[in-house]
């Protein structure tokens, strides 16, 4: 122990785990690749597989070669022509090749095919400057590296699509500026290719298809992708941003029992992946993508566990959001909020202070799991996505979803205690249409990616007003453009954790395709043209941003029900009528306009917050309670006064400070 390559001043131990080889070697390589060394490992009490080599030393290259039963009708996959990656690899080197010898059921060596291991130096770091934001104070957004780097003006070519590139100094001013609070990057554990995808000549955008768990992304470095992590991280925390990671303990880029043997599967095969009950040469496909992790083994947890510890003690990462979560959770028999591996990342010592984000669904049976997740962590909330996508479009019997969601989805979380922050509220994310998309599109546009638009959501509250993609004609611009901000707004004065997806705060457009894994090109990386185009609608997108940070009350840190007494003083919550009256319950069915208007009153005065929705196509006056003076602070109409007049299709908020 340590698992991994551990170098020292004098050599590198190297441990790996296996309960069913019967042999392991170290295989050595030198820079080109050619294999120079081969070392027996000792075999421990516990299954673990280690050798101490003197002389050995960081930027050395290895892999492993597994000797031992090999009867895939029983599960058992050893076969030493494979070379396997080190999961506990610090960094990787080179390119899968596609080439018969990484399947396991040949004799052809398949070194010449797979990435090697790295040794790199002591981990060990100083420490990092980190912002640790407030929950009530987060605001996500969620990148992809590669994605939105590749075609941003103030990088140089060089650095596009990379860690250097997003650590840019425009960047990073960009990001400041606009007001987000934490960088939610997608994943950049080192990922291949999948077959399918190389086959279709395309290649994998998003990244969730993880090789080696511990190792930064080859594609996103220029020559060393730990310290140039490192590097982007320390320049996001000197802007007072956080880093967030989103990880995929879910599968691994082995694909199915028919794919690539690399690592897991060679090393202890039914101990890293579920399989049939009756069948342990198949495996459990809960993830879509050809393999589900054991989470019940104890070695996998600790793997998930090392993982976890390492990318956030020495990699500097703040928080993560977990792929597939139900995973995580999901014992044979069904998942558990209470499964070891949750309340074991949950109270970890090392991670107390890492945000936790689930997304709580998986296509496994009983997947779907909103709400269920234990108390430190927040939950992906598809419901908020939805029901705001269906009340702006016109749906009806969609208001009191809209009013359910404004007020943080408290009768989806605060059953077992948990507080507004749980809910993070998004419009668009990766996965799905854009925000410009979800209003110019009714229909997905896939065909790009080679599978005759079979893949990606069928169902998206979406609407095109009119046209198919693209208009010309200035009324539909300017009703998009309207609905956009409507969206956008709603979601910056809603109860709970709000994620913008990049791109939406300036129109950005996969031209309708809803699922762009595959699309490493024009259609995924973001077209920062769109800053020129319509600036006012960045400046807006600030505006809401910044109200939003100087008005606690539209992000409150408990779930607030009629009045509620606090420390300061107390905490009101009513839903009206256009008139001022209180909104009867079953009013909520069919009418389209409503305020939500909040206080706090104390020592201090009194604070007030009013929302006003109004989701028909006339203008509407709302009369409010006389608590002071109104103040319009932000209306996606553009009627200015009265304060309380709300033109069509709008969405307001009004303040007000009384004695």
């Amino acid at each position: 122990m340590p698992l991994g390559s551990t170098a020292d001043a004098e050599g590198t131990n190297f441990a790996v785990f296996s309960s069913v080889a019967d042999g392991i070697e170290l295989c050595l390589f030198d820079t080109n690749g050619n294999a120079t060394q081969n070392h027996q490992l000792h075999k421990s009490a516990d299954d673990i597989w280690h050798g101490y080599l003197p002389g050995c030393g960081p930027g050395q290259l290895y892999g492993y070669r597994v000797h031992g039963p090999f009867e895939p009708e029983s599960g058992l996959r050893c076969n030493p022509a494979n070379l396997l990656i080190d999961p506990y690899a610090r960094a990787i080197q080179g390119e899968l090749v596609r080439n018969d010898a990484v399947h396991d059921d040949n004799a052809h060596d398949s070194a010449a095919f797979v990435p090697k291991g790295l040794v790199i130096a002591d981990s060990a770091v100083p420490g990092f400057n980190r912002p640790q934001i407030p929950w009530s104070e987060t605001i996500f957004y969620e990148a992809n590296v590669r994605g939105y780097t590749m075609r941003h003006p103030a990088i140089i070519e060089s650095d596009r699509g990379t860690f250097n590139g997003m650590r840019n100094k425009e960047v990073i001013a960009y990001l400041k500026a606009l007001g987000i609070t934490s960088l939610e990057l997608m994943p950049v554990h080192d990922f291949i290719d999948e077959y399918h995808l190389v086959s279709n000549g395309l290649r994998n955008f998003w990244g969730y298809n993880t090789l080696a768990f511990f190792a930064p992304s080859q594609r996103y470095a220029i020559a060393n992708p730990v310290a140039e992590f490192r590097d982007m991280v320390r320049s996001i925390h000197d802007a007072g941003l956080e880093v967030i990671l989103d990880v995929v303990y879910n599968h691994t880029a082995e694909s199915d029992e028919l794919g690539p043997s690399l690592s897991f599967r060679g090393l202890d095969n039914l101990a890293y992946y579920r399989t049939e009950p009756d069948r342990p040469d198949v495996y459990v496909n809960d993830t879509g993508c050809g393999n589900t992790l054991n989470t019940d083994h104890p070695r996998v947890q600790q793997l998930i566990l090392d993982s976890l510890r390492y990318w956030h003690r020495d990699m500097g990462v703040d928080g993560f959001r977990f792929d597939l979560a139900p995973v995580l959770g999901r014992h044979d028999h069904g998942f558990s909020p209470n499964h070891h591996l949750l309340e074991t990342i949950s109270s970890d010592a090392r991670l107390l202070d890492a945000k936790l984000i689930a997304e709580p669904w998986d296509p496994g049976p009983g997947g779907y799991q909103l709400g269920q997740f234990p108390q430190r962590w927040a939950e992906w909330n598809d419901l908020y996505r939805d029901d705001v996508r269906r009340f702006w479009r016109g749906d009806d019997k969609s208001s009191g979803g809209l009013a359910r969601r404004l007020h943080g989805s408290s009768e989806v979380f605060e059953h077992n205690g948990r507080l507004p922050f749980t809910s993070v509220n998004f419009i668009a994310s990766h996965d799905g249409f854009t925000l410009a998309d979800v209003v110019s599109y009714e229909k997905k546009h896939n065909e790009a990616n080679g599978e005759d638009s079979r893949d990606g959501h069928s169902h998206n509250y979406s609407c095109n007003y009119g046209v198919e993609g693209p208009s010309e004609d200035q009324a539909i611009v300017e009703l998009r453009r309207r609905q956009r901000l409507n969206m956008m707004a709603t979601l910056l004065l809603s109860q709970g954790t709000p994620m913008l997806l990049a791109g939406d705060e300036f129109g950005h457009s996969q031209q309708g395709n809803n699922n762009a894994y595959a699309q490493d090109n024009d259609i995924g990386w973001l077209d920062w043209s769109g800053l020129q185009q319509d600036p006012d609608f960045v400046s807006q997108v600030r505006q809401l941003i910044q109200l939003r940070k100087q008005t606690p009350l539209v992000r409150l840190e408990q779930y607030l029900h009629g009045s509620l007494e606090t420390d300061s003083g107390t905490l009101e919550i009513s839903w009206l009528t256009p008139d001022g009256e209180p909104k009867a319950d079953d009013a909520w069915e069919n009418g389209r306009v409503f305020c939500m208007l909040v206080s706090e009153s104390g020592t201090g005065g009194k604070m007030s917050a009013a929302i006003l929705i109004n989701g028909t196509d006339t203008v509407c006056e709302f009369t409010l309670p006389s608590l002071g003076e109104w103040q319009l602070a932000f209306s996606t109409s553009d009627i200015e006064r009265p304060a309380t007049t709300v033109g069509a299709l709008s969405i307001a908020l009004l303040l007000c400070e009384g004695a």
